[in-house]
């Protein structure tokens, strides 16, 4: 844990001695608010899973996978939340649309997929675990995310309401122009992400994969299609965005269109291939329900012939 954090600090260190004290937009040590919440995620998440690995052996090949999940996850939002991506951000809006991918199509469902709640949970002293548990199944609060978290199309709309509010052009100047908006805008391309990757895999269990297909196909459509706008644009859409583009050989026009095909192309593989892969999860889960059905129908064909 250690030496994870004396990276990510490290990575400050270095991009705030490429800048003179007090130029840029409020210094590189602004980006420690950031730090300190992976570091202290990562550490918990170190001292549930330690617990919970010491009291279930069998369940340890188990979070072995989905600390795999986990540690995956953190580090791609480690590297699209702070230097050198999230500086280059300012100045390239392709290193913009990388970031905001990363946070969506990459970071969260390696999070979704490590199911992270049991060892966060059992890295608080026992005293405050279930009470702690209990808050959060039972809280007024979280009632409309839980709700949201089990509905494919509530999240499907959120998360695309998120998308393309945030890139309306005087939003995403806004985001541009104030650090405290752009990271909103980072927080609801995350957690909307969350919603939706949670809904379409654990949201309605394995019966809901096949709408979890057609919601995931849907999604490439429409993010497909703003990333098809960005492409063909005759004009940059965003007046901030894009300024150092010539300082990496392209106008600003060209940092548009290149980042709209990263939004749909890459990121539409991926969506893509995860539909492919559920898919193939709802096959076999059906196969394996026709297989428990064909050996129940054969004992009972065994059992009334030995009855006759």
């Amino acid at each position: 844990m250690r030496i994870v954090l004396a990276a990510l600090l490290t990575s400050i260190a270095a991009d705030a001695q490429a800048h003179e004290a007090g130029a840029g937009e409020g210094g590189s040590w602004n980006y420690l608010w950031v730090v300190l919440p992976l570091a202290l995620t990562a550490l918990a998440y170190a001292i549930g899973l330690h617990r919970l690995w010491s009291t279930s052996v069998r369940g340890k090949t188990l979070h072995l996978q989905r600390a795999a999940c986990f540690a995956a996850g953190w580090l791609s939002l480690s590297v699209a939340l702070v230097p050198p991506l999230d500086r280059l951000a300012t100045q390239l809006f392709t290193a913009h649309m990388i970031e905001h991918e990363i946070l969506m199509v990459i970071a969260a469902p390696l999070f979704v997929l490590s199911r992270p709640l049991a060892p966060l949970l059992w890295s608080l002293p026992l005293t405050l675990r279930a009470t702690v548990g209990r808050s959060l199944g039972r809280s007024i609060v979280f009632l409309p995310l839980r709700k949201a978290a089990t509905n494919p199309f509530v999240a499907t709309g959120l998360h695309a309401a998120a998308l393309w509010l945030w890139h309306a052009p005087s939003l995403y100047d806004a985001a541009l122009a104030k650090p405290t908006v752009h990271w909103l805008q980072h927080l609801s391309f995350f957690s909307t992400a969350l919603i939706f990757w949670w809904a379409l895999l654990f949201g309605r269990g394995r019966q809901s994969y096949g709408a979890g297909i057609f919601y995931l196909f849907a999604t490439t459509l429409h993010s497909g299609f703003l990333g098809i706008l960005l492409s063909v644009a005759r004009e940059p859409l965003y007046r901030s965005q894009g300024l150092g583009a010539v300082d990496w050989g392209l106008s600003a026009l060209e940092d548009q269109q290149l980042a709209g095909l990263i939004m749909w192309v890459p990121a539409g593989m991926i969506y893509v291939a995860a539909a492919l892969a559920l898919a193939a999860a709802w096959i076999s889960g059906s196969n394996n329900s026709f297989a428990g059905e064909s050996n129940d129908d054969a004992g009972a064909r065994r059992g009334a012939s030995c009855r006759t």
